[in-house]
């Protein structure tokens, strides 16, 4: 049944409020409000006792899709489910009250809280030292390439590429532009990893850094990575690791073992808080020692003294990048970070990535051969399939595959990337789907699959039975481009 706006819910009289007298002396709005933002008319509000509005709103809350209500699988996402221990962490009133402008002998505790998350994440990544400052993963890609273009020009280098290579994600070589490099993309091989004889092309005395995601974007370890590291060092450049994968990873092996110099993290992702509709997002990056001057500033320290260890920001550091946000980041989200990681310790951290990588691979095996696998298995923690059988043979897209999964109540997996993939439908179950769940999700699939064959008008018309029904794609395109030349 169609819910009703609020306005239609709206009766003359009716009160969801009861406010009793006071003392203080009426003023006019006159008084108060400048004159030229005072209304000519009452302001058209609804008109409804508070039951109705509480349950109106608990209506449009059941009729939205979240990771409370069911999974996620959205391949390079890691939208995990959140525990409620780290929301609980984050309200209490020694994290929740504090104010940023504070004095630091104030705000101890939530120094030392920051000094050990950011140990935690170098020691679970190898690295020398982190910096919990970027707000989301693409920030903390645009403070890594700062990072190493800080780098190089203190040695009096003016590097001017960065080579990326062609699975990547789509903010790496955005990062990059806006850092104000050249993007020069390096091709994968046929096994879906990188071609190594391609980068050996591309590595000349001009390029800075290579950026890499492992493993990348469709679910495949780099085997190849110390030859990679290697030739990249021997070239005098740096290596970056897009930390967006780092589920697949967490306790098993280290970027900085590999021979990363630079690698951001996504807390919200691997670190479990919530990011659907936007954020809050939080990007820490960490780096090998030859990095750790030109860290942003302030940097969290731990200070030792007569009375005893406290903590504070430094800003006097003369090589850094500068500041890259207001304050320190986004607090909440280290908050629960710092709740997840302790809560599971080093072992639960290493189940997190193996439990990740058997869902991968069980659900997988039960889709390979009703949609294309275009690269071999196994895989990590996610995986790419392509629509292009059913799109050849009966008409239907990816896109309408992810419309007819709303109908079973799903929502649908990342579609049409990475772009090497024609037709893509890259899922990533996470670890936290049972197998009941997993198994809910290849069967829509798998149902699905046979419709195209069968009734593939039922898939086009998809979504059938949701509170909105299929919009006009072509309208929309035709909005977007409006809106774009405006």
């Amino acid at each position: 049944m169609r819910e009703k706006l609020i306005f239609d819910l709206s009766r003359e009289g009716r009160k969801g409020y009861s406010l009793s007298g006071n003392d203080i002396p009426e003023l006019s709005l006159e008084a108060v409000i400048p004159e030229k933002f005072l209304r000519t008319e009452p302001a058209d509000l609804p008109e409804v006792p508070e039951s109705e509005v509480v349950r109106h709103f608990i209506r449009l809350s059941n009729l939205n899709y979240h990771v409370d209500k069911n999974m996620y699988p959205l391949g390079s996402c890691t939208m995990k489910y959140n525990p409620k221990v780290n929301d609980a962490v984050c309200d209490l009133p020694g994290f929740s009250e504090l104010h940023p402008l504070q004095p630091e002998k104030t705000v101890q505790g939530a120094l030392q809280m920051m000094y050990e998350l950011s140990g935690m994440l170098a020691e679970i990544a190898g690295m020398a030292a982190v910096t919990l400052q970027p707000a989301a993963g693409a920030h903390g890609e645009l403070t890594g390439i700062l990072l190493i273009k800080k780098y190089h020009e203190a040695r009096g280098s003016r590097r001017r590429k960065l080579l990326v290579v062609d699975s990547a994600h789509g903010t790496n070589p955005a990062s990059a532009a806006i850092a104000g490099y050249e993007i020069v993309s390096v091709k994968g091989a046929p096994d879906g990893r990188t071609d190594i004889e391609d980068l050996k092309a591309k590595l000349d005395g001009d390029v800075a850094a290579l950026m890499l995601t492992n493993p990348n974007t469709i679910g495949l370890f780099e085997k190849d990575i110390l030859t990679i590291s290697q030739l990249v060092h021997e070239n005098g450049s740096l290596l970056y690791m897009d930390g967006a994968n780092m589920n697949a990873l967490l306790g098993i092996t280290r970027p900085g073992d590999m021979g990363f110099d630079v690698v951001h993290y996504n807390l919200h992702k691997s670190f479990s808080a919530p990011h659907g509709g936007g954020g809050p997002g939080s990007g820490p990056v960490g780096v090998s020692e030859k990095l750790i001057p030109y860290l942003p500033v302030p940097v969290v320290e731990r200070i030792a003294t007569e009375d005893g260890t406290t903590y504070r920001l430094n800003a006097d550091h003369p090589e850094s990048i500068g500041r890259m946000m207001n304050f320190y980041g986004n607090f909440s989200v280290l908050i629960r970070a710092y709740t997840y990681i302790r809560m599971l310790g080093a072992a639960g951290l290493r189940r997190v990535s193996e439990n990740a990588i058997i869902n991968a691979n069980y659900l997988l095996s039960r889709l390979d051969g009703r949609y294309d696998l275009p690269y071999p298995k196994p895989v990590m923690h996610e995986f790419c399939l392509s629509g292009d059988r059913q799109k050849k043979a009966h008409g239907v897209r990816t896109l309408d595959i992810a419309k007819r999964l709303l109908d079973y109540g799903f929502h649908a997996p990342t579609i049409y990337f990475p772009l090497i993939v024609s037709e893509a439908l890259m899922i990533e179950p996470t670890e936290t789907e049972t197998r009941e769940t997993l198994d809910q999700f290849a069967e829509a699939l798998i149902d699905i699959a046979d419709e195209a064959a069968t009734s593939p008008e039922l898939i086009l018309a998809a979504p059938v039975n949701t509170p909105v029904r299929r919009l006009d794609e072509a309208q929309a395109s035709r909005q977007l481009n409006i809106c774009c030349t405006l």
